[in-house]
């Protein structure tokens, strides 16, 4: 009886505790910024694959359309867009068939003559940020100013600025202006906190007799990031179905002794089980 409940406990406890894998979306070349007619590659990545990803995007004229479909062709595990229009600005993302979907990029394609290299994805709080205007036909080496919300934030001789030690307070829209070319659009940065990783992990103990009830058994951490939220449920719901299980397959001596811990990490869970 004994190993019949710790089995089930461990196979829908696995279930439970199993992460669960987050895509990616990668551009290459790694910008937010396009002159027309530019090539640009887009990849749904996770840990072990890209099977099961699709990438989408909404524009101005395309509302949840799928790479293949009027727009881009895939190769191998990434959709080519071969001559970038100004009709492809928009957002893009991957989405798997089971709902999750990746982090959102906004790309804008221009017909002008320069645009703003700036970082695609969100920089970390302390990084270094290299913005570079860039010209279509000329040396990207030309004098540059560099706005923030539309303030003149520096002017350098050579076309590129690097923000140091980034925070929040340098997150904004930024653009570029080289004389005698022309104005880029404006891009997006986004700045996120730094995070410390926790050297030990956190523990959610469940007692059967010691509690009024399951959640209040539940030993957490204050939230302090949405991650951090979604593994409060997950050890919620996992401390329901063993209250559950234990109570209706326990006699009340077993009942009376039954102990579970589990530990909760960024990668599932560990089940340390005494009956």
């Amino acid at each position: 009886m004994k190993d019949s409940v710790v089995l089930l406990l461990l196979f829908f406890g696995s279930l439970l505790c199993s992460p669960t894998n987050q895509a990616r979306l990668t551009v290459s070349p790694s910008s937010s910024q396009f002159f027309e007619y530019d090539f640009v590659s887009l990849s749904c990545e996770e840990d072990d694959s890209s099977a099961g990803w699709t990438l989408r995007r909404n524009t101005t004229t395309q509302q949840m359309t799928q790479c293949g479909v009027k727009w881009g062709r895939y190769t191998g595990s990434s959709c080519e867009i071969r001559f970038i229009d100004p009709l492809d600005s928009g957002v893009y993302w991957c989405e798997s068939r089971e709902g999750p979907i990746s982090n959102m990029v906004n790309l804008t394609v221009t017909g002008g003559s320069v645009i703003l290299q700036s970082p695609v994805l969100p920089v970390m709080e302390g990084d270094d940020v290299t913005l570079l205007c860039e010209t279509k036909t000329t040396p990207s080496n030309l004098p540059a100013a560099f706005y923030k919300d539309g303030s003149l934030i520096r002017k350098q001789p050579t076309g590129h600025m690097t923000i140091q030690h980034v925070s929040r307070s340098d997150e904004g829209l930024y653009k570029c202006d080289i004389s005698g070319h022309g104005e880029s659009p404006s891009s997006w940065i986004t700045v996120t906190a730094q995070h410390t990783p926790k050297k030990q992990p956190r523990e959610h103990r469940l007692y059967t007799r010691g509690s009024t009830s399951p959640a209040a058994a539940l030993q957490t951490t204050p939230r302090h990031t949405h991650q951090t939220h979604k593994i409060n449920i997950y050890a919620l719901l996992h401390s329901l179905f063993v209250f559950v299980i234990l109570h209706s397959v326990l006699n009340d001596e077993q009942w009376s002794t039954a102990n579970l811990v589990y530990y909760y990490t960024n990668f599932g869970c560990k089940i340390r089980i005494s009956i």
